[in-house]
């Protein structure tokens, strides 16, 4: 875990901007903002909607809500893509900001979806999050093809988008150009909509902290994933929902 600074201020832990959500996947946004925050990151940011931005800010009194879109200078980390829809303009306008920056980003959900479809420029420190038939999208191959080849899916998946790749499944590939990883956590628990969303968030809340973009992909695929199990022991693996996950980062935290 990344050290927590006693002489500090919101800025020491980080500023994530989080651009999500759309009016079919409000809820995105909330869980991909809540978990950056719930994982540490001092400041967290969403861009999005005036609809998006009236329901999360309901729920999310902690964050930034941002109706025009900011100087990425500003932000730590940006998290793309969660809930966004088919928003290829904003996409590229966001990823073409960033391209030459130094700025960690994550790219998630929607996000894979609007990149398969596209020949951009992407940014120098990222991380890509897709499950199965997003790597296929991203790969042009079928579902089967990725399925059958997990591992070695991932490691095309770091050299087309020269990136590290969180490969989803119920032992999730995190992959960089020269090591990978099988997480061992995790339950069926984790198997809802949102899910996804949750993860992508935490990674984001590392990445604010300092911790460079494959330690973080590990990191917050443990964390999500122990949290996951742990939420489990006390609602049963039917009963957990996304949003449930963060308010069992504690005790994953804890257990470190």
């Amino acid at each position: 875990m990344p050290p927590r600074e006693q002489n500090s201020n919101k800025g020491t832990f980080g500023k994530v901007l989080n651009v999500c959500g759309s009016k079919d996947y409000i809820g995105a946004a909330y869980l991909a903002t809540v978990s950056s925050l719930k994982i540490g990151a001092g400041f967290s940011a969403l861009y999005s909607t005036s609809d998006v931005i009236k329901s999360v800010s309901a729920l999310l009194p902690e964050a930034v809500y941002l109706r025009k879109f900011p100087n990425v200078d500003n932000f730590s980390v940006v998290l793309i893509g969660c809930g966004l829809g088919n928003h290829v303009s904003l996409f590229k306008k966001v990823i073409k900001k960033l391209q030459d920056k130094d700025i960690p980003v994550i790219i998630d959900a929607d996000g894979l979806n609007i990149l398969s479809k596209l020949k951009i420029n992407l940014p120098k420190n990222l991380i890509i999050t897709p499950h199965p038939l997003e790597a296929a999208r991203l790969l042009g191959v079928s579902l089967e093809d990725v399925l059958n080849d997990l591992e070695g899916s991932a490691k095309k998946l770091v050299e087309k988008y020269n990136c590290v790749t969180v490969l989803k499944t119920h032992r999730t590939i995190i992959c960089s150009k020269g090591e990978m990883f099988t997480n061992q956590h995790g339950n069926s628990a984790l198997a809802k909509a949102g899910s996804g969303d949750v993860l992508a968030g935490i990674i984001a809340g590392l990445l604010a902290q300092g911790i460079n973009i494959f330690e973080a992909a590990k990191l917050g695929v443990y964390l999500h994933s122990r949290a996951g199990e742990i939420a489990s022991e006390e609602l049963t693996e039917y009963c957990v929902l996304a949003s449930d996950i963060p308010n069992y980062l504690h005790k994953a935290v804890k257990e470190l």
